[in-house]
């Protein structure tokens, strides 16, 4: 039973607990045992409070502890302990996880071929001043979870906005034709790059993995006379490409045919520079024999070339005293009816 008195309106005031009246509802128990009762109870509490202190940390996780809200340690991988809270105070953070943030559109999670369009993020100036609608996905991880927890208030939306701030900047600096066509993976690594410098600026402990361009159309009232100027623009370097490959084709063609008339005129001049020094030896020979005996020399020389002319040769003329010893000879060669004459017999 608790004791009390009346106050002075009347009301009975409560009192603490009556441990007398709780210990003689208690078994009956040596004297010193119940007087350790309250220290057993709240020496339970206390152990149990301790052992509240310990956690795990998961692979891939990093715990940041706080000490009255000041941060005190990093708890990397295993079992890790800290003092209860309200003294100490664990926050776990993914650092392995690859997250995603969109910008200028929301995907569906349930659909995610459906997409909604969010023309306040999207819709840009390009540096001649045409309007763009581009929409770009970020992947990031947490590299510093002390920061990405206490730096920023909130470090997504910082994100987010930082992620506009970048790709306006760069879209910005570039002319819509380069946007659209030539000019994208370089907006996307200048974005990149610039992004990343914004997050370490604010010290958000966040690492900027990859940013992707999903899509870049001009609006849709020009939309269709932008595609057109892309199709011409693919043509061309279609046209371009195919007079580079009959390039590439024909040189080579040229290049194999001059090779293989310097080789031909090459064989030729060794052909002419053997003839003409077999020639030169052979005079030199004639010439030495012709100096030790000219007569015999001239007329042997003049005998081969007779040998040399007569086989091809089907007349021969005579002069005028010559001719008169020589007895007349039908030209039957080539006359019907003699054999070994082409006649039919």
């Amino acid at each position: 039973m608790q004791g009390g008195s009346e106050g002075p309106w009347g009301r009975r005031r409560q009192s603490g607990p009556d441990w007398e009246d709780l210990l003689s509802r208690l078994p009956e128990l040596p004297g010193f045992l119940k007087s350790g009762v309250p220290f057993l109870i709240a020496g339970a509490i206390a152990v149990i409070w301790l052992a509240s202190g310990f956690y795990t940390i998961q692979p891939g996780e990093e715990g940041v502890v706080t000490r009255f809200g000041k941060v005190t340690r990093i708890a990397t991988a295993g079992l890790n302990y800290h003092i209860p809270w309200p003294i100490e105070e664990l926050r776990k953070v993914n650092v392995a996880e690859i997250r995603r943030l969109e910008v200028g559109f929301r995907s569906n999670p349930v659909r995610p071929n459906l997409v909604r369009l969010i023309p306040a993020e999207s819709l840009m100036l390009t540096g001649d001043e045409n309007i763009v609608s581009a929409q770009l996905t970020v992947q990031y991880r947490v590299k510093e979870p002390e920061k990405f927890l206490f730096k920023l208030r909130d470090p997504v939306n910082t994100l987010q906005a930082a992620t506009e701030v970048a790709l306006r900047s760069r879209v910005g600096n570039t002319t819509i034709e380069e946007v659209l066509t030539v000019g994208r993976d370089r907006v996307q690594n200048e974005t990149q790059a610039f992004l990343q410098e914004l997050m370490d600026t604010y010290q958000s402990g966040i690492q900027i993995t990859e940013v992707k361009l999903q899509t870049v159309e001009a609006p849709r009232e020009v939309k269709d006379a932008f595609d057109e100027v892309v199709r011409a623009r693919e043509d061309r370097e279609k046209l371009i490409n195919q007079a580079r490959g009959y390039r590439e084709d024909l040189i080579p063609k040229a290049r194999g045919e001059v090779q293989e008339i310097l080789q031909a005129a090459e064989a030729y001049k060794q052909e002419r520079t053997l003839r003409a020094t077999g020639d030169g030896a052979r005079f030199t020979s004639v010439l030495t024999e012709y100096r030790k005996a000219p007569q015999v020399t001239r007329e042997r020389m003049h005998l081969e070339a007779i040998e040399r002319v007569l086989p091809k040769v089907d007349k021969i003329i005579l002069d005028a005293q010559g001719a008169k010893n020589v007895v007349p000879l039908l030209p039957l060669k080539g006359m019907p009816g003699f054999p070994g004459t082409g006649g039919k017999q």
